[in-house]
């Protein structure tokens, strides 16, 4: 049996290739939209790719399955469970619990896991030529590494607040399912630590079900369905806004992209034709880097790792922008905005490029440094603010700091005092940063980053 793990660490998304080396086919599971890496590794490996397998309709990248089905010719395996809603607008192959596909020597057996949502399928891995029993669990969004996906989702998507009780029970009844098979199982799951798919995921890739059934605090409840619940609902991190979108995009019929788009570099016209019409500008630089020199009005959405998850809080899917990156970042940042669906980028410059043709137009942040910050902090005309999450900001914060999370901040600008001084301070600095340019894009003016973060001011 030939495997391969890919793992997106901008959206700690995992996906897998499995195939049968002697029948020389593949299936690949929960693509991602930039298909190429697969299409690659069945090249290098002389596999063709003739099955593509969804664990459940994901809420937090979209999928690259009808891509990759575009250009490989392969079959589409989804998930035929969950009531109405939770159904594939799209032509597919429906599998129901207890449906199997033969991969050559490998057999794939689908396994209903509702809970994170109610299509939910896990998918058991035989491999014949060695045994016939399973050796593998695909678990997607069910069971991860130290932790399980969370039920709530269906609350911000649906609007149906009773959904998060009915998902946890489910997951309850799944977890029972899972704990009567063999203690030697693989678990593969479909994220790694950082993703808002659950509130406690591990940074190890894989487990087996027997180090979870010990070290997994989900699966302590055995008998104690009424703490499980409350448990898996406590504490569970604020989805991002572009989740919903995910959802629809991932469930209807939608525009493929079957190749990385090339951007244009704009010209000094085109760009400011561009900027005239309203077009949102979006600066990739490293924050340090925006507070020195920006324009007004743009948004300091670094390309770091969390680049995808900012622009999917912020960013209106309906309206264009442009990037501000250097040319070799180009089509990292295209990428990453492929992941999230986002398709409306209208073209991008450079860094020299903004200081040659904003010469004079640019502004600096203001900023202030921890030994400021002490001074300050408790006068009466100043206002701090944290804007990292609710549960970071539970965990410890600086003196009266009021907690207003920087992906949802744009909403909350009624209840800020503008007639003080605003200072804003997150982690480490580039979250502060975030904030800062959408608060100045607002017409907010008399606000400060506090550079060192909730980090420098541990030390």
């Amino acid at each position: 049996m030939y495997f391969k793990f890919v793992y997106d660490k901008t959206l700690a998304q995992a996906s897998y290739v499995i195939g049968c080396q002697e029948k020389g086919i593949a299936a690949v599971i929960d693509p991602k939209r930039d298909v190429d890496t697969y299409i690659e590794i069945a090249q290098e490996n002389e596999l063709q790719i003739t099955h593509i397998l969804e664990t459940h309709i994901h809420a937090d990248f979209l999928s690259g399955s009808r891509e990759l089905a575009l250009l490989t010719g392969a079959d589409l395996y989804l998930s035929d469970e969950g009531d109405e809603y939770w159904q594939y607008q799209f032509p597919h192959i429906g599998l129901k619990n207890g449906s199997q596909i033969e991969l050559g020597n490998v057999l794939i057996e689908a396994l209903h896991t509702p809970g994170h949502t109610p299509e939910h399928l896990s998918y058991l891995i035989i491999d014949k030529a060695i045994c016939d029993e399973p050796v593998m669990l695909f678990s997607g969004d069910f069971v991860f590494v130290g932790d399980i996906g969370r039920p709530d989702l269906l609350d911000k998507l649906t609007g149906d607040k009773a959904s998060s009780g009915i998902g946890a029970h489910q997951q309850f009844s799944s977890l029972q399912k899972l704990s009567k098979l063999k203690d030697y199982i693989q678990i593969w799951p479909g994220h790694g630590a950082g993703s808002s798919c659950g509130k406690a995921i591990g940074a190890v890739p894989m487990s087996t079900l027997g180090y979870e059934k010990i070290r997994n605090w989900a699966m302590q409840f055995s008998d104690d369905k009424d703490g499980f619940v409350e448990e898996l609902l406590a504490n569970q991190p604020e989805p991002p806004r572009y989740y919903a979108m995910m959802k629809k995009l991932n469930k209807e019929k939608r525009k493929l992209l079957t190749e990385i788009p090339v951007i244009d570099n704009l010209s000094e016209k085109a760009y400011k034709k561009a900027k005239k019409s309203g077009l949102q500008l979006i600066d990739t630089r490293e924050w340090n880097d925006y507070a020195k020199g920006h324009l007004k009005n743009s948004w300091n959405i670094t390309n770091y790792d969390s680049f995808s998850t900012g622009m999917g809080w912020l960013m209106n899917y309906n309206k264009s922008f442009i990037v501000i990156a250097r040319k070799g970042e180009i089509e990292d940042v295209t990428r990453k905005l492929m992941r999230i669906g986002m398709d409306n980028l209208y073209g991008f410059i450079t860094p020299k490029q903004l200081k040659e043709w904003e010469k004079g137009n640019l502004v600096s942040a203001k900023t202030i440094d921890k030994n400021e910050l002490k001074i300050r902090m408790n006068d009466s005309d100043v206002k701090l603010i944290d804007v990292r999450s609710e549960r970071e900001h539970n965990e410890g914060h600086i003196g009266n700091a009021v907690n207003l999370f920087y992906g949802t901040i744009d909403e909350n600008i009624d209840i800020l005092p503008k007639e003080k001084q605003i200072i804003v301070y997150c982690r480490t600095g580039g979250r502060s940063a975030i904030a800062y340019s959408v608060l100045e894009s607002i017409g907010l003016e008399n606000i400060t980053i506090y550079t060192g973060g909730w980090v420098n001011w541990n030390e």
